[in-house]
């Protein structure tokens, strides 16, 4: 089993930065792919970004290319969000994932993930 608890949520000014984490424990963190969900008030949730295993391989949603980055830290168990330029349509409420394999053929899919955290909100205000 793992478990995964995010963190840094909250409100800022559209245009301002934000970082999430999203700490692992419960297995070898280090082996499987992880990634971030969110969702917005009334939409479905939605794919943000993905990670593969080793930390090299990254894949993002048109929606923030050139504004998030992710990144693992597989010492200390970790994966981070940093989000720049925020906008007011990326408040929503955002969802760490984990996935058993190292590489995934979906990474935009839920399927492909077998463990979820309980989210942290991001409120982004004009």
């Amino acid at each position: 089993q793992v478990q995964l608890v995010e963190s840094g949520g909250g409100l800022v000014q559209a245009g301002g930065s934000l970082r999430l984490s999203c700490a692992a424990s419960g297995r070898t963190f280090s082996s499987g792919a992880m990634g971030w969900f969110r969702q917005a008030p009334g939409k479905e949730r939605e794919f943000v970004v993905s990670i593969r295993g080793s930390g090299v391989g990254t894949y993002y949603a048109d929606s923030v290319k050139g504004r998030f980055t992710i990144y693992r830290d597989n010492a200390k168990n970790t994966v981070n969000l940093q989000m720049n330029s925020l906008k007011l349509e990326d408040t929503a409420v955002y969802y760490c994932a984990a996935a058993r394999a190292r590489a995934l053929e979906q990474p935009a899919a839920e399927y492909e993930y077998d463990y979820w955290g309980q989210g942290t909100q991001v409120t982004v205000s004009s």
